[in-house]
């Protein structure tokens, strides 16, 4: 079968059924297919916080861990 012939397939399965669980399955299975960015997810102030430390790092404005751990023991 092609994939037009089991699209329509379905969706006559689809229209069919009474079953509340199957229809909430088909959901489900739709809400995983569209998984989003975190990043669409987060707020504007974190967004702007990790911007500034992409520039940061493009810039050289960095320190390396042994300098950082040693000032912090």
């Amino acid at each position: 079968m092609n994939i037009q012939a089991e699209k329509i397939h379905l969706a006559k399965l689809l229209l069919e059924t009474e079953n509340p669980k199957i229809i909430e399955s088909i959901k489900k299975i739709f809400k995983k297919d569209k998984t989003a960015d975190f990043w669409d997810d987060l707020p504007v102030e974190q967004k702007e916080e990790i911007d500034k430390a992409l520039l940061e790092i493009k810039n050289g404005e960095v320190t390396d861990y042994e300098s950082f751990m040693e000032k912090h023991r």
